[in-house]
């Protein structure tokens, strides 16, 4: 998996005071959970663009220069409720050799011949929740939803493997085609003129 590296200072002060300093200095509070002792520290706010606006998954390597480097995920970002202001980031540590949960992206991929003819692509899951040891974490969940016709869907027994653990049941639906009032039989897409755009595609590509 792709890792961000955040630089930081660790900070001793941690009452309601030393944090109001820190934000009016255009710093995040940072805490880091998980080691053999919890880590205060702070960062400037740019430092989080990379990790937090973007649809890919990262784990973290947060540098804090002579008191060492931490390898992390994000565990939880605390908003200003009216301002796109970042209040708050807890993270994780993690290690080598220990099991690590976390939300990664499914990625959808091919031109779905059930698309093709007039049904309608349905995301029901946009993450999947998985577990596995820090290297073996994916950067994403690639389907292929070539083959997939009207009707069908694609469950998360479809996408086991040995990598790592996909912590949902067997049962749960990540994405299906859906028939619509223009959806045509099945064909392998070849009644589609060229240059149409199929009904249906509009929704898959927004």
């Amino acid at each position: 998996m792709k890792s961000v590296t955040i630089l930081g200072s660790k900070r001793e002060s941690v009452g309601k005071k030393a944090t109001k300093a820190l934000r009016n200095a255009g710093l995040v509070p940072c805490v880091i959970y998980g080691g053999d002792e919890t880590i205060h520290f702070s960062s400037e706010e740019k430092a989080f663009k990379k990790l937090v606006y973007t649809p890919d998954a990262h784990t973290v390597v947060i540098d804090l220069g002579k008191d060492g480097k931490f390898n992390a995920i994000a565990q939880d970002m605390q908003w200003h409720p009216v301002r796109e202001l970042l209040l708050h980031a807890d993270f994780y540590q993690i290690f080598d050799d220990k099991m690590v949960t976390m939300e990664v992206p499914v990625v959808l991929e091919g031109s779905s011949k059930g698309i093709l003819n007039g049904g309608i692509l349905r995301r029901n899951n946009r993450k999947l929740k998985v577990k596995a040891l820090p290297a073996n974490l994916p950067d994403f969940i690639d389907i292929d939803i070539t083959e997939m016709k009207i009707g069908n869907k694609k469950y998360v027994r479809d996408l086991r493997v040995d990598q790592y653990e996909i912590m949902h049941p067997d049962s749960v639906v990540v994405c299906m085609i859906k028939t619509s009032r223009t959806a045509v039989a099945d064909t392998d897409g070849e009644d589609v003129e060229a240059g149409e755009v199929p009904s249906g595609q509009a929704e898959n590509e927004a």
